[in-house]
């Protein structure tokens, strides 16, 4: 089998501090994996600006310059890190045969990348990084990542168990990907959906390099909601049986307090129907929120707005290095004068 054309795919927002670590040693492994044959040469690596407000695409730009396998695309803006994987999947497929998406901090442990490529030369057409175990991951966060993926499961989402976004997928596995048109894109429930023969590779994640996450408390949950909330109706069906159950057991309620009243004579207190009001009014003030979430999610696929718009693309329509400065940004105007391009260059 000949050496497959391999592009590495990193998402990056703010990681101006742990891209002097990321980049040489990315580059250092795609070199050797060239060097043994594994890979052909023309492989990249692509890094992914998600409307960064640092010197993240400054420094990308100018490794790009000085290194035949780092290449890069702008985003006009931040989209969320889903749709930036996205968009260097979609822009890396035409010209590589097999893509691998990892995360910038390299908390994945990139040792297995060689593993991915020997096991899509076996005939694979997604390869999963699966973490082995949890340990560098607090109590809490362990505990509730975990119970994620089981949650999933059980609303009958096929979800791979402590798998994130690090993994291979073959053109032919993202060509089909791309024809997943809705906007509200949760990789880790689509990708199973493709159906091609996968297989998982096992390691340990690693304590990230340098920065701080870009996925707080706060964030993991609303990714996580979205997940529910994109592959399954279970809640809305669970918001109907309670609302089933509790006009049951009103009517049980109801029933003895008659009772009571009509045999005991007793004046009944304000604190059950108090409690029974705002118990009530409670499960409707959730049940509207979530139907208010699916309808948001369908009134944001109807409108279908592009997942991403590229700015600045150096991998499959490099532009000509004269019409951008030594940040990597556009000059204007773009008619550039013979006169000043020969002093330039």
């Amino acid at each position: 089998m000949n050496e497959p054309v391999l592009t590495i795919v990193v998402p990056c927002y703010n990681e101006e501090e742990v891209l002097p670590e990321t980049i040489p040693q990315l580059s250092s492994l795609l070199s050797g994996m060239i060097s043994d044959g594994l890979v052909s040469g023309n492989s990249k690596i692509l890094f992914v600006d998600d409307g960064s407000k640092d010197n993240t695409w400054t420094i990308v730009y100018k490794e790009s310059l000085n290194s035949d396998l780092i290449r890069g695309l702008k985003l006009s803006r931040n989209v969320g890190h889903q749709n930036a994987l996205l968009a260097g999947l979609f822009t890396a497929k035409q010209a590589s045969d097999c893509i691998i998406s990892i995360d910038a901090d390299l908390q994945d442990d990139i040792a297995v990348i060689r593993k991915f490529v020997e096991k899509y030369q076996a005939g694979y057409e997604v390869v999963y990084g699966v973490r082995g175990k949890r340990q560098t991951d607090t109590f809490f966060k362990r505990s509730t990542a975990e119970g994620f993926y089981k949650l999933m499961q059980k609303m009958g989402v096929q979800l791979i168990f402590n798998h994130a976004d690090y993994r291979l997928m073959s053109r032919r596995a993202v060509e089909e990907l791309e024809r997943f048109g809705e906007v509200n894109m949760f990789l880790r429930g689509i990708v199973p959906l493709i159906g091609f023969r996968s297989t998982s590779v096992y390691y340990a994640r690693q304590e990230r390099l340098a920065g701080e996450t870009k996925y707080p408390l706060k964030k993991m949950l609303s990714f996580a909601f979205d997940g529910i909330t994109s592959f399954s109706v279970v809640p809305i069906r669970f918001i109907l049986m309670a609302g089933c159950l509790f006009f049951f057991v009103s009517m049980l309620f109801g029933a003895y307090d008659l009772g009571v009243k009509l045999l005991e004579h007793t004046e009944l207190g304000l604190t059950t129907l108090i409690i029974s009001i705002w118990l009530i009014g409670g499960l409707q003030l959730i049940a509207i929120g979530l139907v208010g979430e699916y309808i948001g999610k369908i009134y944001k696929e109807a409108k279908r707005r592009p997942k991403y718009i590229i700015d600045i693309d150096t991998f499959n329509l490099p532009l000509p290095r004269h019409i951008l400065n030594k940040e990597g940004q556009k000059n204007e105007p773009f008619s550039i004068d013979a006169g000043k391009l020969s002093e330039t260059n």
